[in-house]
């Protein structure tokens, strides 16, 4: 069965980073879209940043544009997400997900159209 690892979730102070990383498994298994997505208490679960697989194509949420940024490493069937000059209301739960819908040839980040979900890494931000 498709499973997604996340790890690099941690605390740090506002204006810090951190850098999320996303394993799919087994290696086999190809995801044309996959993303990240985070969910606060209380709160839907939001997309943050989607990638295309297969050309590198990046959608990111207006919440992270110009902070975080998506990127994968196809060999090892990994991807990224670089979250910088976080600020307190991005501390949530962060989720990888993959196989996205696909809307005119990009990925979406639509969080009831994905067909796969990691465990989730907690990231707190906090003054």
């Amino acid at each position: 069965r498709v499973q997604l690892v996340e790890s690099g979730g941690g605390s740090v102070q506002t204006g810090g980073s951190l850098r999320l990383s996303c394993v799919v498994s087994p290696s086999t298994v190809r995801s044309n879209c996959m993303g990240w997505f985070r969910q606060a208490p209380g709160t839907e679960r939001e997309g943050v940043a989607a990638i295309y697989t297969g050309g590198g194509d990046a959608t990111l949420a207006d919440s992270g544009k110009g902070r975080f940024a998506i990127s994968q490493d196809y060999a090892k069937n990994t991807i990224y997400l670089q979250l910088n000059s976080l600020k307190s209301e991005d501390t949530a739960t962060y989720y990888c997900a993959a196989e996205l819908w696909v809307s005119g040839n990009r990925c979406t980040l639509e969080a009831k159209r994905v067909d796969y979900w990691g465990q989730g890494t907690q990231v707190t931000v906090s003054s």
